[in-house]
C-alpha cells in the first residue's frame, strides 16, 4: 500500500468514475492505486474490502491525543467515517462518486494508546442517490467493542452530467 504524498497522485474524480467503487477500494487495497495521506497521518490502513464490508486497522500513538492525553473524539470518528463511507463505496456503480452526508459516533470506553483496532464498516443501503452504513471498532486483541456509528452518504452520478 502506498500513500499519496501531493495532491497531484490522488485520482480525479472524472479517472474514479471510470471504476467501480469496488474496483476503486481494491485498487487502493492492492497497492495499484494510492491511499489517502489521511490514513498515513493517523496510523491507520485498509485491510480489507468486499461488497458491502470494509475493514480498516489501526493504532492510536500519542499523537492522536486530547489535553487529556486519551485518544482524541475525532481519531474515533475518522476511522469509523472511513470504514462506513468506503462501505458504502463498494456498492457505487461506474460513473458515480460518494461523500458522507452526516455520520454519529458513540464512544463506548477508551481506547488504549497502542492498542490495535479494527474499524469495520458494513452497508446497509447503497442507491441511486443515498447510501446508508454503520460500523463498530474493536480491539483485535480483546475483542472488546470500542465505539459504533452510522452514516448517511450521498451518491453522485458524474455520467449523467457529461452530455
Amino acid at each position: 500500500m502506498y500513500y499519496a504524498q501531493t495532491p497531484d497522485e490522488l485520482l480525479k474524480p472524472t479517472q474514479i468514475t471510470e471504476l467501480s467503487g469496488l474496483e476503486f477500494m481494491t485498487g487502493i487495497l492492492e497497492g495499484r492505486l494510492p491511499a489517502p495521506p489521511i490514513a498515513k497521518t493517523l496510523g491507520f490502513q485498509l485491510h480489507s474490502v468486499e461488497t458491502g464490508r470494509v475493514v480498516f486497522r489501526g493504532t492510536p500513538a500519542f499523537e492522536t491525543t486530547n489535553p487529556m492525553g486519551t485518544v482524541h473524539g475525532g481519531w474515533y470518528g475518522t476511522l469509523l467515517d472511513s470504514a462506513m463511507a468506503c462501505s458504502v463505496m463498494t456498492g457505487i456503480p461506474r460513473g458515480s462518486i460518494y461523500t458522507t452526508l452526516e455520520y454519529k459516533i458513540n464512544i463506548l470506553r477508551p481506547i488504549p494508546l497502542g492498542m490495535a483496532i479494527e474499524s469495520t464498516g458494513f452497508a446497509e443501503h447503497v442507491g441511486r442517490s443515498t447510501g446508508v452504513a454503520r460500523g463498530d471498532i474493536r480491539g483485535i486483541e480483546d475483542g472488546k467493542l470500542y465505539a459504533t456509528g452510522s452514516t448517511t452518504c450521498i451518491v453522485m452520478n458524474l455520467s449523467a452530467t457529461k452530455r
